[in-house]
């Protein structure tokens, strides 16, 4: 593998309710999607998904059935935020590398949850946003959703949608396409 074609993919599931935020509660990040792209060889690696236990919120029904994340799931295999940002650095070098995530809202959110709880931030300032790029590769008017993405490609989705580690995985071939047909 060689690690300078490497792209870290990553999908952030966060905690969510079917309408207003319920006093005392925010959204707080419940998964890190990840896996790696070799931009050479198109090869997805590394994939998995980080179980975050929230510490200002609770797992919604809504939230559950969104993406089949449960509280009790989280109370069970569920790490700290702090945690999972050390698996970032250690098991991912993840602040060595290119990372991209479909739109800014994982940038946005892991940037804001690293700030809030006074954290180094795991990640490299260098992201690709996915989104963004299939648009312009493409030549859409519009941008479209991961999943709407995935079918103008005529890729299957895999996996559970609004899991981070089935829409990393996800993700990365919509952004292997990207590369392979970018203009040059």
């Amino acid at each position: 593998m060689n690690y300078n074609n490497n792209i870290i993919i990553i999908d952030l599931e966060a905690t969510c309710w079917n309408g207003k935020i319920p006093h005392g509660q925010v959204n707080e990040i419940i998964e890190i999607g990840i896996c790696v792209l070799d931009t050479t060889t198109g090869n997805i690696t590394k994939n998995d998904g980080i179980l975050i236990k929230p510490i200002r919120s609770e797992v919604s029904m809504f939230c559950t059935e969104l993406t089949t994340i449960t509280q009790e799931l989280l109370d069970i295999e569920g790490v700290s935020f702090e945690d999972a940002c050390t698996k970032l650095r250690e098991d991912y070098n993840a602040h060595h590398y290119t990372w991209a995530s479909y739109g800014a809202y994982d940038l946005n959110m892991m940037k804001n949850q690293c700030r809030i709880r006074d954290l180094d931030y795991p990640l490299s300032q260098n992201h690709i946003n996915v989104k963004t790029l299939f648009t312009e590769v493409k030549g859409l008017h519009k941008k479209v959703g991961m999943k709407g993405a995935l079918g103008i490609l005529e890729i299957p989705l895999e996996g559970t949608h609004h899991r981070g580690v089935d829409d990393a995985n996800n993700i990365a071939k919509i952004l292997d396409w990207c590369l392979k047909n970018k203009r040059r």
